[in-house]
């Protein structure tokens, strides 16, 4: 029986949970960063176009109750120009029905392309770019093997933004450890408005088996946060943002107190819902549920 092809471990965002996952590459182009095991077992690798083409052509004939494709593995907007806008064509022929097709990015992928080359992928249907900011702070980027400085982030972030797509925008709580942590949180704040994404998606750091981060705890070189300064944390961090508009996401299935703020309006609300955990009068989810 025909299918899709995938290979290995698949992740997409939670707001691409409705949306049909077409596999353009393998794995990650920069696959350095200490604290990400997610593409480890895999070599990165453009996906043939016979296979791509193969998995359109399945997914118009049999997916068509999809309404929007979110383009997998970690970073496909490295996919060369002229072969992402060929994928992006033949989307758009043989699924016309299609609404927004989204993607990963890393600054590098997205610093590659000139901004007539992303307008181009807008046009053709391009429509939100997720982008893993991690952290605005030098020292923590630098520590977990990120490959930019805060300036190039930044930089990427606001080109994405400047080609008329949406931009979310993926931090993480606990990055910096203890010793770092309220640098981080502020830092990451300063990043996000420079930046002004659309969405913030705020994950909690979880420990990875296998990866250096996991390491670095095993031998005490790294201290994780409690609980109560992973909220500590996300309270400075959003203290220290400020948006024109958009969502400030903190309801990944990692994090410890879901919340979804609307910016500006509803930002001194949420610190006070923090607030109000941080005295413990809101109770937070328990680290079973808690899941990558």
């Amino acid at each position: 029986m025909e299918e899709m092809h995938y290979e290995g471990f698949i992740i997409r965002p939670p707001s691409e949970a409705n949306s049909l996952l077409l596999q353009v590459t393998l794995g990650c182009s920069h696959n350095k960063c200490t604290f990400c095991g997610t593409y480890k077992a895999k070599r990165f690798t453009i996906k043939e176009d016979a296979i791509i083409d193969a998995d359109i052509d399945y997914a118009s004939t049999n997916l068509g109750f999809f309404r929007r494709v979110f383009l997998i593995d970690g970073d496909a907007l490295i996919i060369p120009q002229q072969r992402l806008v060929r994928i992006l064509s033949r989307i758009r022929e043989k699924m016309p029905w299609i609404q927004r097709v989204g993607i990963y990015a890393n600054a590098k992928g997205i610093l590659r392309k000139t901004e007539a080359e992303l307008a181009i992928l807008r046009d053709l249907g391009l429509g939100i770019v997720y982008f893993g900011l991690e952290s605005g702070d030098a020292q923590v980027l630098q520590n977990v093997g990120k490959g930019h400085t805060p300036e190039r982030m930044i930089e990427a972030g606001r080109k994405i933004r400047a080609a008329g797509m949406k931009l979310s925008a993926m931090v993480i709580l606990g990055l910096a450890g203890r010793e770092r942590s309220f640098e981080h949180a502020r830092a990451t704040g300063r990043a996000l408005s420079a930046i002004d994404p659309n969405y913030v998606g705020v994950l909690t750091l979880m420990i990875y088996p296998g990866t250096p981060l996991a390491a670095q705890v095993s031998d005490g070189q790294f201290e994780l946060l409690t609980p109560h300064e992973m909220l500590e944390e996300l309270r400075e961090m959003l203290t220290h943002t400020d948006m024109t508009r958009g969502l400030f996401f903190a309801n990944h299935a990692s994090n410890y107190l879901p919340l979804r703020v609307k910016m500006p309006a509803d930002k001194q609300k949420a610190i006070q819902s923090l607030d109000s955990a941080l005295r413990g009068q809101t109770a937070l989810k328990s680290e079973w549920m808690r899941a990558l």
